[in-house]
């Protein structure tokens, strides 16, 4: 499984906001030089995430986005799901029922492998994300 790039500069972006949590709102253009990341594809991203409540903007001279809540309330797993959808190590695991799932071999370790991750980012916030990046 491999994230796209809309969950990777997602997750950058929006833990740059986590970085000037309190200190107001970030310009886009900002981010964007900071990370390499077009404004566009930002602004497309962040309709996303605000339209899901994890950001909100001010306009104006001085406006930028902010996150909308704290950064201990916010996963990774929410910003990429936003992003991304589900994160699934196979079709098969996210459908409802599959029709070899009785002879499957390899359906368990898959459902295993899916639960670890899924386990992990719905357990790091940005706040957590921040507190690793302060002791490397």
């Amino acid at each position: 499984m491999i994230l796209s790039t809309k969950g990777r500069y997602g997750l950058k972006a929006v833990f740059e906001l986590a970085l000037n949590y309190g200190s107001g709102p970030v310009s886009l253009k900002k981010i964007a030089e900071k990370y390499d990341i077009s404004e566009s594809y930002l602004e497309q991203l962040f309709a996303k995430l605000r339209k899901s409540g994890y950001i909100d903007t001010v306009r104006g001279p001085q406006g930028g986005y902010f996150l909308a809540l704290k950064p201990d309330e916010i996963t990774v797993g929410m910003i990429l799901r936003t992003l991304e959808g589900d994160i699934t190590t196979s079709e098969c695991i996210s459908k409802e029922v599959c029709s070899r799932e009785s002879i499957c071999a390899t359906r368990v370790i898959l459902e295993k492998i899916e639960n670890s991750i899924n386990n992990v980012i719905d357990n790091i916030t940005l706040a957590d994300m921040y507190q690793e990046c302060k002791t490397n």
